[in-house]
């Protein structure tokens, strides 16, 4: 598949890996309708593209993601626009749909938090599979500063990260922390300094690549699913999807290279 840069959503294919930017660096990559569509757009596309096997989401320029757009709030237009019952409306269908594409796709996704990640930034970075920051970045759930909730999904995603007493702290004080809190708490997985940021996930990411694609997807489905299930409908999805791996030739390629001490080349099937 092709992949063209966006106005809003920069996307560069480099072999397996899938690089999407958040391109609106003058406004800290805070989200508009056209950022969420293309965004969405790019990550359900990579999601049946099989070549792509890592997706890593950053911003462009000092910031991660902003979240909402406080310009536009003020002046009640853009996905901002409207009386309550409409913007009830565009939420569902507007940026209510990341959380849900991020939670059904099978890609997994790196977040690489360059700056700030604050409000719908910091959820969107939680929806990801991996977080890698920079020193430089910083975090918070800063809805209720200035009236409102996580509209996005924070609420489902925050404390499935940090865990539920933090995950309430920080949405009701709207406090932003530092990099080295968020690693304390473990909401990031990996901080580096700033100028070892892409190296790091460019490591993170060629680790994930050297495992067999059809694992890595179930793997990663199979721990979503145990989120919110019981021990039993676990293993009976486990199960089914050991049968699967089990006869894929991939599964037998890394038998081999693992036998004679080489790296396996996989053909996702």
């Amino acid at each position: 598949m092709k992949y063209e840069n966006q106005s809003q959503v920069n996307v560069k294919k480099d072999g397996h890996k899938l690089w999407v930017n958040l391109n609106r660096p003058e406004s800290s990559n805070a989200f508009t309708v056209k950022m969420i569509d293309e965004l969405l757009d790019i990550i359900s596309t990579a999601d049946i593209d099989e070549e792509i096997r890592c997706i890593i989401l950053s911003g462009e320029g000092k910031h991660f993601c902003a979240g909402g757009d406080i310009k536009n709030m003020l002046d009640k237009k853009e996905m901002f626009a409207g009386e309550a019952n409409e913007l009830r409306e565009k939420y569902k269908r507007g940026i209510q749909k990341i959380p849900k594409v991020f939670d059904e796709v099978s890609t997994p996704i790196i977040a690489m938090i360059n700056g700030a990640a604050i409000g719908a930034g910091l959820d969107i970075a939680c929806m990801s599979d991996i977080r890698i920051a920079s020193t430089r970045a910083k975090f918070g759930e800063t809805f209720t500063k200035i009236g409102l909730i996580p509209g996005d999904g924070g609420t489902y995603f925050l404390q499935r990260t940090i865990g539920f007493a933090k995950a309430m702290e920080l949405t009701l004080t709207g406090e932003i922390i530092d990099s080295e809190e968020a690693k304390k708490i473990g909401l990031v997985s990996h901080l580096v300094e700033a100028e070892k940021l892409l190296e790091k996930t460019i490591e993170m990411s060629d680790k994930i690549l050297a495992n067999a694609p059809i694992a890595i997807q179930m793997a990663k489905r199979a721990i979503k699913h145990a989120y919110r299930s019981d021990l039993s409908s676990n293993l009976e999805l486990l199960s089914a999807y050991q049968g699967i791996t089990q006869r894929t030739s991939d599964h037998f390629s890394a038998l081999v290279a693992a036998k004679e001490k080489t790296q396996a080349e996989y053909k996702h099937e």
